[in-house]
């Protein structure tokens, strides 16, 4: 049996849209794909705002802490998803690379990332799809 994928999300700050597709990723995934999540400029706490959101689905982020983006997590995943780091994410070969463009959510109220939530659910479930043949789930 082939050892399960591995996902690396990547924003700057790890405190909103890599924390919440991570969220969304480890519910919707299980113990199918292992799930990571880093910036390159971590802060200190997740944003509220982002962690409201999330609790409006049942999906509890509260608890989690940004994480500095080293090269050995990038290493060690199958898949690297972006989300505005710009050039901060070091390459190796072997790994896929993606860049979701998505709004920023720091600084936002709940409004405003509730939209960007939901598209990064719609972009994990692809995501799910693709990564997970459909007999394993």
């Amino acid at each position: 049996m082939a050892t399960k994928p591995s996902v690396l999300f990547v924003c700057v700050h790890n405190a909103g849209r890599s924390q919440m597709a991570a969220g969304f990723l480890d519910h919707l995934a299980g113990d199918l794909i292992e799930v990571r999540s880093a910036g390159s400029a971590p802060a200190d706490s997740i944003n509220p705002a982002a962690v409201e959101a999330m609790a409006e689905l049942g999906i509890d982020i509260a608890n989690r802490s940004p994480k500095i983006l080293t090269a050995d997590v990038v290493e060690a995943s199958d898949v690297v998803i972006t989300m505005g780091c710009g050039d901060a994410c070091p390459f190796f070969p072997g790994v896929r690379y993606r860049d979701w463009v998505l709004d920023d959510p720091a600084g936002q109220g709940i409004a405003a990332v509730r939209p960007i939530r939901n598209e990064i659910r719609r972009r994990v479930a692809e995501l799910i799809a693709e990564l997970v043949p459909a007999s394993t789930t």
